[in-house]
């Protein structure tokens, strides 16, 4: 029998018993931006990268405020929620060029939500073929890029995107 290792996925296995810090509270302090993978902050929205990704440019939209459900969002975090994830597909299609997108939301622990607690949009990139082997048979993702890389080449369009939507 092979075996097929994937060291990175012990950080994610052990996750949940860190401290009760929320991921996608963005806070005031941007100086841990980078290391928190976070590509934008916004009044009412952040965009960051998902640390554990399906793919390359897997990235997170979430309410600044922390919410548990998409029925407390005032009407204009919805409205800038989705503008954000709107302007996110435009950076990735620019910078990553991918063939399709899957977006989505999981609502509740039952829905798949791995976070519950701070509701959050996936905007996954998609390529024709980019599901093989690896993820069906043996639970392992092949990422072809560092995520730092990938972040370092994303981060220069969501400076852009704070230019382009008046800081918000």
């Amino acid at each position: 029998m092979k075996a097929l290792w994937a060291p990175w996925r012990m950080e994610y296995i052990l996750s949940d018993q860190k401290d009760g810090d929320c991921i996608f509270c963005p806070g005031n302090d941007r100086s841990q931006d980078e290391v928190r993978l976070i590509l934008h902050v916004g009044s009412l929205t952040a965009v960051l990268m998902n640390r554990f990704p399906y793919i390359n440019g897997h990235l997170l939209v979430a309410p600044v405020r922390h919410l548990s459900d998409l029925t407390h969002l005032s009407e204009e975090e919805t409205l800038d929620i989705l503008d954000t994830v709107r302007r996110a597909i435009r950076v990735l299609k620019k910078v990553v060029n991918p063939e399709g997108f899957n977006v989505g939301l999981n609502l509740g622990k039952a829905a798949g939500a791995g976070m519950e607690e701070h509701i959050h949009f996936h905007i996954v990139p998609r390529w024709n073929g980019d599901t093989n082997f690896m993820t069906v048979f043996g639970e392992v993702r092949v990422i072809p890029e560092h995520i730092e890389e990938t972040y370092g080449r994303l981060l220069p369009h969501f400076g852009e995107l704070k230019l382009n939507s008046g800081g918000k």
